[in-house]
Parts: C-alpha cells; structure tokens; sequence
C-alpha cells in the first residue's frame, strides 16, 4: 500500500483534530506535528489554516452532496413533487450511509460534521462553495414546491434540523455505542426512526406568530 502523500497526511490529521477540539482548538503546529509534516507544509499545500479548513470539510461533505444531488435527480426524474417522505429519505440518507455505525470514519465524520454546525468560528461557517450552495437551493426549491405553507425561514430552519439531528444520532451512536457490535439491522432501523421523526417535523403545521 502506497504511503499517503503530504497533502493528505495534513488532511487526515487536521481532520482528526477539528474533530476533537474544534478550529480555534487546533494549531497549525498541532496538525503538522501529528501529520509528520513540518511547519511551513500547511502554507505550502492550503495556503492558510481557513483554507486547510475548508479542504478538510469539503472532502467529507462531498461525498454527502454527491449523494444527495444524485437522489434527487432520480426523484425529480420520476416526479416534479416527489412525496415529503422520499426527499427527506433523499436528502438525509447519505448522512446515514458516510457515519455508519460501528466505523472509526463515519465517527470522525459524525464529530466534524457536528463541529461545522455548531462551532463559533467564521472559517468553519465560510468554507461552503457553489457545489454545496447548488445542493441546498435544489432542495430548497423542492420542498418548497410540496410544502408551499412554509415560510422560506421556517423551511430553511426545519432544512437545518436535519442536518442537526442526523448528526448528533451519529455522534451518539460512536460515543455511547450498545453493548457489543451494533448489528446491520440496528443500523437501518435507526435510519427508518430517523426518517420518519424527520417526515412528521418537515410536515408539520406552519408556526405561526
């Protein structure tokens, strides 16, 4: 097996580290000294700690996005209005598919995943590009479409929601794991709660003031 160029090193350990501790948490001489890279290797390849930032968060949400724009194609193939249930099983199944449970890299991802929702830090909130953007708005527009009683604020907020608990029902399963493996069956059940927890709060009434 190839040993993993400097670049990625710095990724795989910048990852780690956001994950753990956060952006303001984690130095440039922490990631360089866990990547085996010397100092200046960040400037080299990323430019800027930010911008290491938003490599790292890119690299595990574009799976995700890849996913999601890949399910809605297929549904919107099938029907301009796809049906609540399936574009919330299309937006947040990918989530369940890159955390799996029981997997030392789905639990990174589930712990910086998490960080990028709720860390303070404007570079953990500025790293999102077109790709990411052209996802939401596409989603946006589509549960839109089929919840047209919801104001774009609300929609957004609920949007977010799913982000927010898919997350936090991942970061939970690697931190407090049941006892012995968590089996396959286990898993999906906790995609089909989670599924259907998230059709009910996506369907629900507007809040009115």
């Amino acid at each position: 097996m190839a040993t993993p160029d400097t670049r990625t090193q710095i990724l795989d350990a910048a990852e780690h580290l956001f994950a753990e501790h956060g952006y303001r948490g984690t130095s440039v001489r922490a990631i360089t000294k866990l990547a085996g890279a010397n100092l200046a290797a960040v400037g080299y390849h990323f430019g800027s700690k930010a911008e290491l930032m938003a490599a790292v968060a890119r690299r595990v949400v574009e799976p995700i996005t890849a996913a999601q724009c890949a399910g809605l194609d297929k549904l919107l193939a099938r029907t301009p209005d796809p049906p609540v249930s399936e574009l919330v099983e299309a937006f947040a199944g990918p989530l369940f598919d890159e955390m799996p449970a029981g997997d030392e890299g789905g639990a990174r991802t589930s712990r910086l995943i998490v960080t990028i929702l709720s860390d303070p830090a404007e570079e953990v909130r500025s790293w999102t590009g077109p790709a990411e953007d052209s996802v939401r708005e596409r989603y946006f527009a589509a549960f839109a479409r089929v919840l047209p009683g919801l104001s774009p604020e609300e929609l957004w907020f609920r949007m977010r929601g799913i982000f927010a608990v898919t997350a936090v029902d991942r970061l939970q399963v690697h931190q407090q794991p049941s006892p012995g493996c968590e089996s396959p069956v286990a898993g999906e059940a906790a995609r089909r709660w989670a599924i259907t927890f998230l059709t009910a709060a996506m369907s629900a009434s507007p809040i009115r003031p």
